[in-house]
């Protein structure tokens, strides 16, 4: 459970510190564990030893322990779950015990007679296998064998031990070929009968250290081994690091002249770093109002003044950009740590950094808790974004608390920024829990490098009930395609959004009206024209096309709605030009996003169709248009929190438009225009959605002035699904009367949406604790005695 530890007693040729990885025996097993604290005297009787050391070193620092306690507390997670976050990388595999027979067999012989038919049973797969893994022995064991497996550990006719898994990541080492030779000329002369051998020594005293594989590639294996024999070249193992940024050039650049607002903010970050004690600020100002640029100029600060840097960015697909501007502006003293990496590169860049190679470290959500030494400041770009929450694995942290905790134990500041703040970040700035720093005016460079104030993109708000009542049936309304026609005849790109992957959301018959559902799900299939495939975007399950209603056996099959896939198909046949499609489906290698992004912006393409992904944060100078192809997507959903998702995603994608120096456009089509999320995105007016939501979440008693716990059960019974979830409630209820907490509201329970997800049917409970000091969040939960069984999700930033 969270914040609970076990004891175990310090051998005495042993000295352990906290932040320790050690091996300790758990029941019947060793597992792997992290030393808390140490303690002179215990009153628990009969604790046993720690069994070792992972590595000499403590792992973790005092903060890192301090922080995971916060954690595990915050999230209902465990201590060691919260550590693991922090772990080195190649920590992060399986401990498995290995059993085996002795060399020596004469006592296994002799007590073989008096054994059970289940111990004569191992020794001979163990005689026919060797050493083996116990869990795969005991699966080759009929009926139960684990009892009958320990006997002969305890007897010694069995040896055990417990070993690593094998390691997702190791140092690479590569052979290197040096020359060891005084006299070149003689050598030469003594090859002249071996022209091989010649060459790679002629090779070798002009570079003078020759990678051993490329060698044995180019002038063969034999030509090495000759030289080595004669004593004229020696082989060492060096080290190799894999570095994610290698061979990739980044034009350099100085900073920028900063507006007077930009000098303000940067100036107020600077005074926090040099100060005792530690900020939050949240930088607000619309898309292209130069946030990059304070970042840059205030980790240029901060490395100044002996310290180090943190930047958080919310995708993967960001990197590339920013990646460019911190290299050019700190040229190989930048490290990159994302999932998108190599388990080798990532392997690599942990350690680098824990060593302190690198003044800023770039990377996604997880990065907050990489090892960087002596940081000062930390950056979430993009601060609003929801993939800063960590919501379908333990522990379901969020980056941005993460980072104000962090910031708090090391006493760095931390900076915020966004074009559309979390409503509860915005609040808080308000409140002064925060630092509000404002850039009121979209820049870019002029031909001087002067910053010039620009205007934001020209909005039109299309009707689309207006569209259908005029006869218009494409998915591009009128003005829409006109603009498009106009962007594309001067030569300039346009973006297209739509949240929504695939051609057609819907797929239904229209004699009997079915619509076809995963069979796991309670969701829709979307139809892929790509690959011609019904997909669940819930549990990602395909299933092959229907020529014929599985209901009624009709064969007028229906295709509705419409996805990024379709967008692709009617730009490329209406307007007769290439579109590039980025969204989840098209981006799954590697290398993807930077493939996808670079096309672009090479101009490979004029039309850029995609998912969120092309809202978020990029630069893209040659971009005069962006169409909002459906703006109410998401709009209508369960949840109090989607008009500010609606609203972000329509004024992040409305300022990819006009960044440069042509002016912009965007366009957006809707059936709700009237929506206050509609109206303030369409306008890019932050201050004007604020007022409204705020009121909104005033009302209905939601965050900010709440903070809200998720109870989820899952079951593939439906209805012990729902007796677990009342029986719950009612116990919620009770115990929280029991406690005199009256302000603390049960909502619930009610089935999740959607309700039935892989199988499993989905209900819901839901706790308002209201931000009083009389209410803990931690003591509240740890009073409650959740079961195993239930998800605790604190701070959820969906309901869905």
């Amino acid at each position: 459970g969270p914040d609970r530890t076990f004891t175990y007693f310090i051998p005495s040729n042993a000295t352990l510190l906290p932040g320790h990885a050690v091996w300790v025996p758990l029941l019947s097993r060793q597992v792997a564990g992290v030393v808390f604290a140490l303690l002179d005297t215990t009153d628990i009787e009969g604790i046993r030893p720690v069994a070792g050391l992972q590595d000499p070193n403590p792992v973790l620092a005092q903060h890192q322990l301090e922080l995971a306690r916060w954690l595990s507390l915050e999230t209902q997670c465990s201590l060691y779950e919260a550590a693991l976050l922090m772990l080195p990388f190649d920590y992060r595999r399986r401990l498995s015990s290995y059993v085996g027979l002795p060399t020596e067999r004469p006592k296994v012989v002799e007590a073989r007679a008096e054994m059970t038919e289940q111990e004569k049973r191992i020794l001979d797969v163990l005689e026919q296998r060797g050493t083996t893994e116990q869990e795969r022995l005991l699966r080759s064991v009929k009926g139960p064998a684990a009892g009958a497996l320990k006997r002969l550990v305890r007897d010694g006719l069995v040896w055990q031990e417990w070993q690593w898994g094998r390691p997702r990541a190791r140092p690479l080492y590569a052979e290197q070929l040096y020359l060891n030779v005084a006299d070149a000329g003689a050598a030469e002369e003594e090859l002249k009968n071996a022209p091989r051998q010649r060459a790679l020594l002629a090779h070798l005293i002009t570079e003078g250290v020759v990678d051993a594989a490329l060698a044995r590639k180019e002038f063969g294996a034999s030509a090495v081994t000759g030289l080595r024999k004669r004593g004229l070249l020696t082989i060492e193992q060096e080290r190799r690091v894999r570095d994610p940024l290698a061979g990739q050039e980044f034009e350099q650049e100085s900073p920028l002249t900063l507006t007077a607002s930009q000098a303000t903010s940067v100036s107020a970050i600077e005074a926090d770093l040099a100060g005792p004690n530690s900020k939050t600020f949240l930088l607000q100002g619309p898309t292209g109002s130069g946030k990059t640029e304070v970042y840059l100029q205030a980790l240029a600060a901060c490395i100044a003044g002996g310290k180090r840097g943190i930047m958080l960015a919310p995708e993967i697909s960001l990197t590339p950009q920013l990646i460019a501007r911190l290299e050019g502006r700190f040229p190989g003293r930048v490290g990159l740590l994302h999932s998108g990496l190599t388990p080798g590169q990532q392997y690599d860049t942990w350690w680098r950094i824990r060593q302190g190679d690198y003044d800023v470290v770039l990377g996604s959500r997880s990065a907050i808790f990489v090892p960087q030494p002596d940081v000062g400041l930390i950056i979430l770009d993009e601060e609003h974004e929801w993939t800063y929450k960590q919501a379908d694995a333990i522990p379901r942290y969020h980056a941005r608390a993460v980072a104000r905790k962090l910031g708090e134990l090391i006493g760095a500041t931390v900076v915020l920024g966004s074009a559309t703040p979390d409503v509860g970040s915005y609040y808080n700035a308000l409140r002064h829990d925060y630092q509000l720093l404002t850039l009121p005016d979209r820049v870019r460079p002029g031909p001087d490098m002067r910053p010039l104030v620009t205007d934001l993109a020209e909005v039109e708000v299309v009707d689309m009930r207006e569209e259908l009542k005029a006869g218009v049936r494409s998915i591009f309304s009128r003005a829409l395609s006109d603009a498009l026609e106009d962007t594309l005849r001067h030569g300039q790109q346009a973006i297209l959004f739509l949240n929504r992957r695939g051609s057609a959301g819907t797929v239904q018959c229209r004699d009997c009206g079915h619509v076809l559902r995963c069979r796991r799900c309670e969701t829709p299939l979307t139809y892929h024209a790509e690959g011609d495939r019904l997909i669940c975007h819930q549990c990602g399950r395909k299933h092959r096309t229907v020529a014929n209603c599985p209901r009624c056996r009709s064969g007028r099959i229906r295709f509705l709605g419409l996805g990024t896939q379709r967008v692709v198909q009617d730009v490329e046949r209406t307007f007769g030009v290439q579109a590039l499609r980025w969204d989840r489906d098209a981006a799954r290698g590697r290398d993807a996003h930077d493939e996808i992004l670079g096309r672009f912006t090479r101009g490979e393409a004029q039309v850029l169709v995609g998912t969120q992904m092309v809202a978020q944060g990029l630069h893209l100078p040659n971009v005069t248009l962006v169409g909002v192809v459906l703006a109410d997507l998401g709009l209508h959903l369960p949840d109090f929190r989607a008009g500010e998702r609606a609203f972000q995603l329509l004024c992040q994608v409305a300022g990819r438009a006009g960044r440069g120096a042509d002016p912009g456009r965007v366009v957006v089509q809707t059936y709700t225009p009237e929506h206050y999320a509609i109206q303030a995105g369409a306008r890019q007016d932050y201050e004007a959605f604020y007022d409204v939501e705020i009121q909104l979440r005033r009302e209905h008693h939601n965050p900010p002035f709440t903070r809200i716990v998720r109870f989820l059960f899952q079951h593939t019974n439906p209805g012990y699904a729902e007796r677990e979830a009342h029986r719950w409630g009612i116990t919620l209820s009770e115990n929280l009367q029991s406690q005199g907490l009256t302000e603390v509201e049960v909502v619930g329970p009610a089935p999740a949406f959607p309700a039935r997800v892989r199988g499993r049917y989905r209900w819901q409970v839901l706790l308002r604790v209201p931000p009083t000091p009389a209410v803990e969040m931690p003591a509240l939960l740890a009073s409650l005695a959740v079961p195993p069984t239930w998800t605790v999700d604190v701070d959820p930033v969906t309901l869905v």
